[in-house]
């Protein structure tokens, strides 16, 4: 059905996506609410929609859109509506009344044709003119290219984007080239750009161009969503037949070109025949070299050597310990890695601790703020995150580099398994010779979010000293969560028995909607046995996949409706299909630097900074319906400001993926494993999963699940030369 009306007001748009809620007065003088994704609909203007009625189970009777169009505006009023809306830059409520009491219904026209005409209205001068003409000028060429573009998936905020890089020209820079748009806009893949070329661009099946393009994809796709550095040369074309249904003959001759061009690069990895993108190439390569000047022996220094070997009297080491500690006075570059229980972080308070007493200039750092908090309360020394330590500035990039280096004597980098390729090449650029490095984490853990498998790759490569922490203290051999953690690497069923009262805890279960339940039951009233103080603070839900009744998407759905359900004194925003309610607990699960934080420091100073990442939990601390604002408090003490445009940044994290909780430690996980896609049933998970619980594990499903995850050593290795180029660094040192 179609329903014709002048919107009113919009209240509320997703930038990225388009989708909108507004209020719509029809034809009969109705007010109403429309909802769907409508990017270019503006308050005051005339549109027709087509849809159908919907009762909400919230908010009721609304009008779902499929599809809408602009109508010319009937009245006097919709013009001026639609000037006042805001939409126009130097045109406010008072102004549109006037321009509209001057130009009539032609006022429309006199800002497409003859907008100079402005200077006739009182107040508005040639700057203010020039103002206004070119913003409703840049408005109407957004709409042009979104209607253009919609059709083929581009989002809002990616037509934003494209219009920002091309300016006026866009749509004839996109037809020229549509697979451009795949480099220079974040978001936009190859099938969008692909579908923009076949049906405006006119571009062949086979033409060169969709070649290259669909090559470079393909790479850029391992890279970024599969995490490796390079692919074979067999896999890549393999991958991009698939993608574009082309001969293999015909895209060899485009892999060559790209070759010859410079736009990837081949070399042997081992006895691989290799390709890269350049960018990837020569950070692994950077990363190879820099690691080997490091790692030559640094000048002695027989004082701080004396002082690693004296008996401390607050810190007993074990041999293994101490070992690592004696090395970390003597060589450039050190990896200590060893599972939970193996002592790694009595091993940097005892290194902090040598050298605040010799008064040397020390760093502590880690890829996530939550690591580096951990980091802070274990050694009493201050620890920052990666990016903080480098100086990330948004737009500019790490202020800290080759020629601006870091000067401390020692960085110690925590959870290093989580430090992907390019952050590690920025790290290393920053460090001038002579600074030791110690890299301290877990290589059985999963690889980092990115792309490489840097901490494994340099403990497998022999080229930089190495100490593996084996012994397990007594302490942590009591724990269950530490023994089953090595049980479960070491390729053991891990102990099930376990009562009540033991730290890993296992309920039978056999059904996904009976676990489902248990959860739900257990998050909201945990037994009394349960080592937790605050249930929203202290547990957290892990699950091996997204989708499904145990997937996160659904946990979290149901959980938000459990632990935080709507209140009237809970302001609440809606986006899409979800909401977001003061309380929620959330995670940052993109990287944005720009946004704006506060943090009280020591002695009640306000600390101001920017910066949110992937990864980042916290809980949502303030909503503003009225300034379309909301805060979220995060475990680190900031307190982070955002837009309502940002909500798609924000996840509800009542219950998170195994991937995305690397780095974090919880006091109780509760892991429901009841079947599921055997390619996410593996080992290195079940272990990662694990091994983030402090006091308790409570594993809930089949035995038959954990036992297939167990067996299930499908090692996930990443195409990557890190090692190769390690050892090859490591022949031509002297």
């Amino acid at each position: 059905m179609q329903i014709t009306g002048t919107i009113q007001t919009i209240i509320y748009r997703n930038a990225d996506n388009g989708w909108t809620v507004l209020e719509l007065l029809d034809e009969n003088g109705e007010r109403l609410s429309a909802v769907g994704t409508l990017p270019l609909c503006a308050a005051g203007e005339r549109v027709e929609l087509e849809g159908n009625f919907v009762t909400h189970p919230r908010y009721g009777r609304q009008f779902k859109a499929t599809s809408s169009r602009t109508l010319a505006p009937a009245t006097l009023s919709a013009i001026e509506g639609y000037l006042g809306s805001g939409i126009i830059k130097g045109i406010g409520a008072a102004t549109a009344r006037a321009i509209v009491a001057r130009f009539g219904m032609d006022t429309l026209s006199i800002l497409d044709e003859q907008p100079e005409r402005l200077l006739e209205i009182s107040g508005i001068g040639q700057k203010r003119c020039a103002m206004i003409a070119a913003s409703y000028r840049e408005n109407r060429q957004m709409r042009d290219i979104m209607l253009a573009l919609e059709p083929y998936g581009v989002t809002v905020n990616q037509a934003w984007k494209l219009f920002r890089i091309y300016g006026e020209g866009c749509i004839a820079r996109i037809e020229e080239n549509p697979y451009q748009i795949i480099a220079d806009v974040d978001g936009v893949g190859f099938v969008t750009a692909d579908r923009i070329a076949q049906n405006v661009s006119g571009f062949s099946f086979d033409s060169p161009a969709r070649l290259r393009a669909g090559l470079l994809f393909a790479l850029s796709q391992a890279c970024n969503e599969y995490g490796h550095t390079y692919l074979p040369r067999a896999s890549l074309l393999d991958h991009a037949q698939q993608l574009l249904g082309v001969s293999l003959e015909a895209l060899n001759d485009a892999l060559d070109e790209l070759i010859g061009a410079h736009e990837a690069v081949y070399q042997m990895v081992g006895d691989v025949d290799g390709v890269f993108l350049p960018r990837m190439c020569a950070m692994e390569n950077d990363i190879a070299n820099r690691l080997s000047r490091l790692a030559a022996p640094p000048v002695s220094n027989p004082f701080l050597e004396a002082a690693a070997a004296a008996p401390r009297h607050d810190i007993h080491l074990a041999p293994q310990q101490a070992e690592a500690v004696r090395l970390a006075m003597t060589q450039g570059v050190l990896v200590i890695t060893g599972g939970p229980g193996t002592g790694k972080t009595t091993i940097i308070r005892c290194i902090a601790e040598i050298l605040s007493e010799m008064q040397m200039e020390f760093a502590l750092a880690a890829p996530t703020g939550r690591a580096a908090k951990r980091m802070t309360e274990a050694t009493g020394c201050e620890a920052k995150t990666l990016h903080r330590l480098l100086e990330y500035v948004p737009g500019e990039g790490f202020q800290r580099n080759a020629d601006n280096p870091l000067f401390y004597d020692m960085i110690i980098v925590d959870e290093a398994s989580m430090v992907d390729v390019p952050l590690l090449n920025a790290l290393l650029a920053a460090i001038p010779e002579g600074t030791r490095l110690i890299m301290v984490g877990d290589s059985d853990q999963l690889p980092s979010v990115g792309p490489g498998d840097a901490l494994r790759d340099i403990t497998a490569s022999g080229a930089i000293r190495v100490v593996r922490l084996t012994e397990i203290f007594r302490q942590a051999q009591q724990s269950r969560i530490v023994t089953n953690a090595h049980r479960i690497n070491d390729g053991l069923q891990p102990l099930l028995d376990g009562g009540p009262e033991s730290d890993f805890r296992f309920e039978e279960i056999p059904s996904q909607e009976q676990a489902l339940s248990r959860v739900l039951d257990l998050c909201a009233h945990p037994d009394a046995d349960m080592p937790v103080g605050e249930p929203l603070l202290d547990m957290q839900v892990l699950v091996p996949m997204k989708k499904g009744p145990l997937g996160v998407y659904h946990l979290n759905m149901r959980l938000q409706e459990s632990l935080n359900p709507p209140a009237p004194e809970k302001a609440e925003h809606t986006f899409g299909e979800r909401i977001l309610r003061v309380g929620d607990k959330v995670m940052q699960v993109q990287n944005n630097y720009r946004i704006e934080w506060t943090k009280r420091g020591p002695g009640g100073a306000i600390i101001e900074g920017t910066g949110a990442f992937n990864g980042d939990l916290g809980t949502v601390y303030r909503i503003d319906n009225t300034t379309r604002r909301f805060s979220i408090l995060f475990d680190d003490d900031r307190l982070a400001h955002y837009d309502f445009t940002q909500s798609d940044e924000i996840e509800l994290a009542y219950c998170i993926s195994i991937h995305k909780s690397q780095g974090s430690e919880f006091p109780v996980v509760i892991l429901p494993l009841c079947g599921g896609p055997p390619v996410l049933l593996t080992r290195n998970l079940l272990y990662t999963a694990v091994t983030r619980a402090r006091r308790q594990v409570v594993c809930i499903g089949r035995r038959e699940t954990i036992a297939a995850m167990v067996r299930n050593n499908r090692d996930m290795r990443r195409y990557t030369s890190l090692a190769v180029r390690l050892q090859e660094w490591r022949a031509l040192r002297p």
